[in-house]
C-alpha cells in the first residue's frame, strides 16, 4: 500500500511556489500535504495530491522539474506519544527513515503520517505486522 508524492525542484526565488500551486489548481487538482525541504539556491516541494499522475503531467507541461517518489502513509491517534510507537517499529526492524512530514485529516480524530525509506516494502510488512494502521493510496487521496 504505496503512495504516490509528487516532488517538485523548485529555484528559491519569489513566486515559484505560487506557479506550482496555480498549476494545480488549475487543473483541479487538491492538494493533500506538502513539505518544502529548502536550501538558500533551491527548495524540493513535495505534496501528496488527490491526483497524482495529472499533477505530475501538469507541472511537467509547466517547465517545472517533477518527479514521483513512492512513499507510505500510516494512521496514529493525534495524541502526544502515538507516533513513538510505528517509529519504535521501524527502528527496531533496521529501517532508516530518510524523511516523514504530518498532516491532521479533515474527517478524522487521527494524525495521517507520511514516511519515505529506503525499503517501502519492509516497512510495510513491520507496520502492519504490529497493528499499524497503514493507509492505502485511495484513502489518503480522497482525504
Amino acid at each position: 500500500m504505496l503512495v504516490k508524492q509528487i516532488s517538485v525542484f523548485l529555484e528559491n526565488k519569489s513566486g515559484h511556489l505560487a506557479e506550482a500551486t496555480k498549476t494545480l489548481g488549475d487543473n483541479q487538482i487538491d492538494i493533500r500535504s506538502l513539505y518544502i525541504a529548502e536550501t538558500t539556491d533551491y527548495g524540493i516541494l513535495r505534496m501528496i495530491v488527490d491526483k497524482p499522475d495529472e499533477a505530475q503531467a501538469a507541472l511537467a507541461e509547466n517547465g517545472f522539474t517533477v518527479s514521483e517518489t513512492d512513499v507510505i502513509a500510516i494512521a496514529v491517534p493525534d495524541q502526544p506519544g502515538t507516533l513513538d510507537g510505528a517509529l519504535e517499529v521501524l527502528s527496531n526492524g533496521n529501517i532508516s527513515i530518510e524523511y516523514l512530514y504530518a498532516y491532521v485529516g479533515r474527517h478524522s480524530s487521527d494524525a495521517i503520517v507520511i514516511i519515505r525509506v529506503e525499503t517501502p516494502q519492509q516497512a510495510l510488512e513491520k507496520l502492519e505486522q504490529s497493528g499499524i494502521r497503514v493507509l492505502s493510496a485511495k484513502e489518503v487521496y480522497g482525504i
